[in-house]
């Protein structure tokens, strides 16, 4: 019972995160299984954690000045960092010099970029951090997707972003999921990356899913993708048998 507690309040702890303020309509939703007092006493528990500040009628992240939230996404990045680096390694094989290639915000990609050779790679990104981490490479060229910068996981998005996307070839697109479950599929937290997501899986020519175990079993409010719109899953582990069955009715390779 008490993982499944700390299962549910990381769920909430994450979505408010990753919204900065939200309604406590919103978290009905977005656990519509659990019961308005069992949501109410886990932003008790997270108040007191000094993790959320419950405001009239929802709660909302605390301290999110830049300090702050610089602090949030190095500790994102540290977590399960070996199960992120055994996943960049394997991605690693699929990327290819001469293609255009986009890679996704998160903290798995950002592993990935970490360990990018100096090599005739272009590439396409919405993360200001992975453009960073890529621009030191004197051979690789990169596309800066310009929108609104998210705080919370440091992404842009939004109509500009997608407006953008229309002119831009995909060939190999590496992407990330908050939360993953055989109902709801690949699942993310926030509405105008969740649509950013769907059209760079419109115009690539493979798609490629990179998700650790802590994702697995796990929903957040918005669905991008399911298994029949991606090429190949890379995890940590190999998931559950369901799963695996699911994965080849729809072709998806999984490593």
């Amino acid at each position: 019972m008490t993982n499944l507690s700390e299962s549910r309040r990381d769920i909430i702890k994450q979505f408010i995160n990753e919204k900065g303020e939200v309604q406590f309509k919103e978290l009905e939703q977005l656990s519509p299984d659990i019961s308005a007092m069992t949501i109410r006493r886990d932003l008790a528990f997270l108040e007191n954690e000094g993790t959320v500040l419950r405001t009239w009628g929802g709660a909302k992240a605390v301290k999110r000045t830049s300090t702050n939230i610089e602090s949030i996404f190095s500790l994102r990045i540290t977590e399960n960092i070996h199960a992120k680096n055994i996943i960049a390694k394997k991605a690693m094989e699929f990327m290819e010099t001469g293609r255009s290639i986009f890679i996704d915000s998160g903290t798995t990609t950002n592993c990935l970029a970490k360990i990018m050779p100096d090599l005739n790679f272009s590439i396409l990104t919405t993360a200001p951090n992975i453009a960073l981490e890529i621009i030191r490479n004197a051979n690789s060229s990169i596309t800066l997707i310009g929108g609104q910068l998210s705080r919370s996981n440091l992404t842009t998005s939004g109509a500009n972003s997608i407006n953008f996307l229309k002119n831009i070839n995909i060939d190999i697109a590496f992407l990330a999921a908050s939360g993953f479950s055989q109902k709801n599929g690949f699942t993310i937290g926030n509405f105008d990356e969740c649509e950013l997501k769907k059209a760079v899986i419109k115009k690539a020519g493979k798609t490629i899913l990179l998700m650790d175990r802590s994702k697995i079993d796990r929903n957040m409010s918005y669905t991008f993708a399911t298994l029949k719109h991606i090429d190949i899953l890379i995890c940590d582990v190999m998931p559950d048998e369901v799963f695996m069955i699911n994965a080849e009715k729809h072709g998806v390779e999984v490593l």
